[in-house]
């Protein structure tokens, strides 16, 4: 389910929320619901609005970034010869194929 910021120009508060991408939330009560938060002094019926947001990705900056992330990066080192240089220790790092 993806997740949607909402901002409360009433109170100021920005709150994050997964949710259908069908739902429209458009008060203040509807979104504390979804939530689970306490809606505080801010009327119920306040409106909302839905922020832009970025997706997050993430992008494995180094070989260890893979290993951790259990993926295995193979390098060429020549005609069938491939380096694991996400290998274990004790793993044999060079792959004839």
């Amino acid at each position: 389910m993806p997740t949607y910021d909402y901002f409360c120009p009433s109170n100021n508060q920005k709150v994050e929320v997964m949710h259908s991408i069908h739902d429209k939330l458009e008060t203040w009560g509807e979104l504390c619901q979804l939530a689970q938060i306490d809606r505080g002094d801010t009327p119920t019926d306040a409106p909302v609005r839905r922020m832009l947001g970025v997706p997050r990705l993430m992008v494995p900056a180094s070989n260890n970034d893979y290993k951790n992330a259990g993926f295995t990066k193979l390098v060429k080192r020549d005609r069938g010869v491939y380096e694991n240089v996400t290998a274990k220790d004790g793993e044999d790092p060079i792959i004839y194929r």
